[in-house]
């Protein structure tokens, strides 16, 4: 006999989905939902489903939004001579919480690991070298995570780039090594950005 319905087993099933949540905490989330207003969980439903038809990548740094470029391209006061460059959105957020670094943003959409069969052509590292041909960047903050894969990339992305004639920086090793920026507090976030250095 199974211990729930079909519909509240599907709804366990599809919460398990989600990073970080296991059995017993999709259990519990499917019965706070079940529990909430029906408007607060059509709200959720709504949200989800806005979501996921109205935002997608900025055709600039590919940054996620919902408009097209995105908040950071298209602000006119932004230092528009230095490109940081992350590897996966989230970690925009972290280096923003410092209100200290004013340049524009290029998301990479992960870190080279062969092992996991991500090479270079997977990375979106075209589009940065095609943002470096106008001339105006003068310095590229590489920002990836203090990784084995983040290094790697960071060396290779400094190989690449340093031909071009373009100062290259890495953020300085404030964030613990095997982190991820994205839970970096603002204090150790604004450091390694104050610490950076030529790669």
């Amino acid at each position: 006999m199974a211990d729930f319905s079909p519909s509240i087993a599907r709804l366990i099933d599809e919460l398990k989905r989600l990073p970080g949540i296991g059995q017993k905490t999709a259990q519990r989330l499917a019965f706070f939902l079940l529990r909430a207003d029906r408007e607060q969980a059509l709200a959720l439903s709504d949200a989800i489903r806005t979501a996921k038809e109205k935002v997608r990548e900025c055709s600039v740094c590919n940054n996620i939004t919902d408009t097209d470029p995105c908040l950071f391209c298209a602000a006119p006061g932004r230092n528009k001579s230095i490109i940081c460059v992350v590897e996966e959105a989230t970690n925009i957020q972290a280096i923003e919480k410092t209100r200290q670094f004013n340049g524009l943003y290029h998301v990479l959409g992960g870190a080279l690991s062969p092992l996991h069969g991500v090479g270079p052509d997977q990375l979106r590292i075209k589009s940065l070298i095609e943002r470096l041909k106008g001339g105006t960047v003068e310095e590229i903050i590489i920002a990836t995570n203090p990784t084995a894969e983040g290094e790697a990339t960071a060396v290779y992305l400094s190989r690449l780039i340093k031909p071009l004639g373009v100062r290259v920086t890495r953020i300085a090793m404030g964030i613990p090594v095997g982190s991820d920026l994205e839970y970096a507090d603002e204090v150790t976030m604004l450091k390694a950005m104050e610490g950076r250095r030529d790669l």
